[in-house]
């Protein structure tokens, strides 16, 4: 069996749909998804700072905190 290894950007459409071809018409295609280079790196956060991350860009763009406007919407 040959085998050819492809390195194809899927988060642009084209690749996106090159990928669905290939695994459509040949059945054969194998799909690995490599982790990002900050994760090898160890560059990962928290889930809470990254939720305090995000409440603080939201509180620069908007001015006040998310919570509050939902909680005035209901």
């Amino acid at each position: 069996m040959n085998t050819v290894t492809a390195h194809i950007d899927v988060s642009r459409p084209l690749g996106r749909k090159i990928v669905r071809h290939l695994h459509k018409h040949t059945r054969t295609v194998r799909i690995e998804n490599s982790l990002p280079q900050d994760f090898i790196d160890g560059n990962y956060y928290e889930l809470d700072e990254l939720i305090a991350y995000a409440n603080e860009r939201l509180i620069a763009h908007y001015g006040e905190e998310m919570r509050r406007l939902i909680e005035s919407e209901r």
